[in-house]
């Protein structure tokens, strides 16, 4: 009994850490993405803000700092409650 238990929380232990290692590596990505994409925004913490979100959701940004929104149809298809782009 204490042997199965032993090895339930050994199994339960592994799984936690890659599924955490996933959601950091994915984070870590749209980090890198959107700060390149916001780096010379004029409000750069909305930038990363709606940039992160978007990124989160569509599982890509757009290349430059500017335009180049074909790459990524989600992200240029987002849109806010009065129907403008959502994202950056």
């Amino acid at each position: 009994m204490k042997l199965g238990l032993a090895v339930f929380l050994l199994v339960s232990l592994v799984l936690a850490s890659s599924l955490l290692q996933t959601t950091m590596a994915g984070s870590s990505f749209c980090d890198g993405k959107c700060g390149e994409r916001c780096k010379v925004a004029g409000m750069k913490e909305r930038c990363l803000k709606y940039c992160g979100i978007c990124c989160e959701e569509c599982k890509c940004v757009p290349s430059g700092t500017y335009g180049n929104k074909h790459e990524c149809p989600c992200y240029r298809d987002k849109k806010n409650s009065k129907g403008k782009p959502k994202c950056p």
